[in-house]
């Protein structure tokens, strides 16, 4: 069994995945890449094949047909041989000195009581022509080089959430919290980064800079005119995460801990701001109805809930008509492309 499995979903990705796959390499025997070759219809797949005979005790290919990025890390859970989880995307990078680091901390960590079920790391973003780049840390928030539990999390800042850039998991906790991400779906990190958390009991968090996020590409996901293209996902994947937290089934496991509660509902709140502004910049009156339709979508699944996120100031600043409507939703946007670099 290996230490740890690295999911790298790839789609199209001829023109940058060497990069990423070489930096992944330096992980030697503990790691295994499981490169995930989501239906491509450019050399992907080839390069994949090369990385594979090349590195055979350390890459594995998984051609499959295209089902979108969380199709992508569905089939990675699921052929994961790693005690720990993580994903890289193919355009994105690790830093050497960290990973290896990371590999150690794991290594030591491993098989200990009580089980590491979260490690985590910053994440750097790696903004095309920006010569300083912006470093996600948590030590304001986090113990540092020590196991701890919700109990020790201090305050989350603005911006300072937990993303997929930040996070590895233990594989078994993840096949076990039952997480599927929907396919052909885009903005799906945020169920991966939001639904296995009630499951999570013990955390580690090393102050060091591992996770370079590219942000660049005018296909990017991340990009303001194909966020506002694609609000339908982006509004799918609030939902789904309004069901999960909504869910009685899961109100024991997140209720266990006022502090993870309140984590995931301060994230939640984010994901609908998100949301909200995506519908108002596009500013057509299909994406507002279907801003106004989600707020009812909240309103029915859970009363209190939707007059607590209404009541914030995102969502107070999110609802208000006329122009000073408008420049309050001009402000939240600002401050929300702030959290998540959106372009």
């Amino acid at each position: 069994m290996k230490l740890l499995t690295i999911c790298v979903p790839c789609y199209n990705s001829e023109a940058y995945m060497s990069k990423c796959i070489d930096s992944l390499l330096v992980g030697g025997d503990d790691v295994e890449i499981l490169i995930v070759d989501d239906g491509s219809r450019d050399r992907t797949a080839e390069i994949a094949d090369k990385y594979q005979a090349l590195n055979p005790n350390i890459v594995r290919v998984i051609h499959k047909e295209n089902g979108g990025h969380g199709s992508a890390v569905n089939t990675g859970i699921d052929n994961a041989t790693g005690v720990f989880f993580k994903v890289v995307d193919s355009d994105d990078t690790l830093k050497e000195s960290a990973y290896k680091k990371v590999l150690k901390t794991l290594h030591d960590l491993n098989g200990g009581t009580p089980q590491l079920d979260m490690l985590l790391c910053n994440y750097v973003y790696d903004k095309e022509g920006e010569a300083r780049h912006k470093v996600i840390q948590y030590r304001r928030t986090l113990p540092v080089n020590r196991m701890f539990t919700w109990e020790e999390v201090g305050h989350f800042f603005k911006g300072h959430y937990i993303l997929m850039h930040s996070v590895i998991f233990r594989t078994k906790l993840l096949r076990e919290s039952g997480l599927r991400l929907p396919e052909h779906c885009f903005y799906v990190d945020n169920i991966y980064v939001f639904n296995p958390l009630p499951y999570v009991k013990n955390m580690y968090y090393l102050d060091i800079n591992l996770y370079y996020y590219y942000i660049g590409r005018v296909d990017q996901s991340v990009n303001q005119k194909v966020m506002i293209s694609r609000i339908d996902q982006q509004i799918r994947v609030t939902k789904l995460m309004v069901d999960y937290y909504t869910a009685k089934e899961n109100q024991p496991l997140i209720n266990a801990h006022e502090k993870l509660r309140k984590y995931m509902y301060h994230y939640l709140e984010i994901i609908m701001t998100v949301s909200s502004v995506l519908a108002i910049l596009s500013n057509t009156p299909e994406d507002l109805a279907k801003k106004d339709e989600l707020w009812k979508y909240v309103r029915q699944k859970d009363y209190f809930l939707f007059l607590k996120l209404r009541s914030g100031i995102f969502g107070i600043s999110m609802n208000l008509p006329g122009r000073g409507g408008r420049a309050l939703t001009t402000e939240a946007y600002k401050i929300a492309r702030h959290f998540f670099n959106f372009n």
